[in-house]
């Protein structure tokens, strides 16, 4: 089962890092590996919001996703778009960045230094947003009860997250962005180009959260649609075409889909950021990562095993947020992308450790409670 899941990913796997290895060295092996890890980690939530809806879809829309979809993913999102994001930074068209990356290397890496503090108030906004949306949210669930009871209440408060995160970008404007000039020597002022990519980085991540919401509008209303038909035709007793029907949710599906893995993989792309600003090794390590959210997604399905480590979700959006404050810092100062990889590493850990032992207290409560109490004692959980 899990060799025919996975077989696709261990063999990208396994190329990609003997292509990392035959590019750099072992410090490019590791990078690809960290960065390999960090899309998983980062993207788990994905799959399991995946496999959530693709389990509704039948066979033929689940191929297409896998494969239409994986080529959306990987060769879109994961490969193009890294190129993109450094030719807008750096001001020259993709099929030139991608030409200097591999021909240039130093005057490659010094555009992309240079382009770094948009970059990373650009991934640091959009990040943070994605992590305050998700602390402030009140949920049934809560891993770090101490943190996130407080938060959830804050969390009332109308546009909380955009305050925040405005608040964030002013300071970060006019202390970390203005001590780069004078770090720099000589180099333009950074204030203006990071309020400007943070700015830009809200805007994006509003943009991506809207079409994420007007697509599940759309699939709540075919789905209310497909209802009501199936009430017209049991009253009639007319026969329709479920063929039609479960096509045109199937397609809304897809779609929404699409947009939320898109929204998902951001994330993936612009931490990646903070950890290396080699293109050639940033695709090596999201396109295996990549591949392995894919297979989580159908293993997921298969296995029917959504909900037994909840504390992952809440791992991996701690790691955005520390990926996004990562960031933010680095417009002044360097971290090591060592430490960097192995921040988000630590947390996934750590809530798929708290997961395994709240399944297990769960487990052993239920066992000792009496029959009758052992559905009070799950739902409390």
């Amino acid at each position: 089962m899990v060799l025919k899941t996975f077989g696709w990913s261990f063999a990208v796997t396994a190329l990609g890092l003997v292509a990392a290895f035959f590019y750099g060295g072992w410090v490019a092996f590791g990078v690809v590996a960290i960065l390999s890890v960090l899309e998983i980690s980062l993207s788990f939530d994905n799959a399991v919001v995946n496999a959530g809806i693709l389990k509704k879809m039948n066979a033929f829309w689940q191929k297409i996703f896998l494969t239409v979809g994986i080529l959306i993913a990987v060769f879109g999102m994961r490969l193009v778009f890294p190129v993109v994001i450094v030719a807008v930074s750096a001001g020259m068209g993709p099929v030139e960045a991608v030409d200097l990356a591999l021909t240039d290397k130093d005057r490659y890496q010094e555009l992309v230094t240079d382009a770094h503090p948009a970059i990373a108030a650009f991934g640091g906004m959009f990040l943070l947003m994605i992590f305050l949306d998700f602390i402030f949210e009140d949920r049934d669930i809560k891993w770090l009860h101490w943190i996130e009871r407080p938060l959830a209440k804050l969390g009332k408060v109308d546009m909380l997250s955009a305050c925040i995160a405005l608040v964030v970008l002013l300071i970060s404007s006019f202390t970390v962005a203005t001590q780069a000039h004078q770090h720099g020597g000589g180099h333009a002022d950074k204030t203006e180009t990071v309020l400007i990519a943070g700015i830009a980085g809200l805007i994006t991540y509003m943009v991506v959260g809207g079409l994420s919401g007007y697509f599940e509008n759309k699939l709540e209303e075919e789905e209310e649609r497909e209802h009501e038909a199936e009430e017209e035709a049991a009253r009639t007793g007319r026969k329709r075409s479920a063929v039609a029907l479960a096509g045109k949710a199937a397609f809304f599906l897809f779609l929404y889909l699409e947009v939320l893995d898109a929204s998902f993989s951001f994330d993936g792309v612009i931490g990646a950021f903070a950890i290396t600003n080699d293109i050639i090794m940033m695709a090596l390590g999201l396109g295996i990562g990549a591949m392995y959210v894919r297979s989580l997604t159908v293993y997921l399905v298969r296995q029917g095993t959504l909900d037994e480590y909840v504390y992952l979700e809440h791992g991996a959006h701690y790691a955005i947020g520390a990926l996004a404050v990562i960031l933010m810092i680095t417009i002044q100062y360097q971290i090591h992308e060592i430490i960097t990889g192995l921040i988000g590493v630590v947390l996934i850990a750590w809530s798929f450790w708290s997961s395994v032992r709240r399944n297990r207290a769960l487990a052993a409560a239920e066992e000792a409670a009496g029959p009758g109490e052992k559905t009070a004692v799950s739902s409390q959980a």
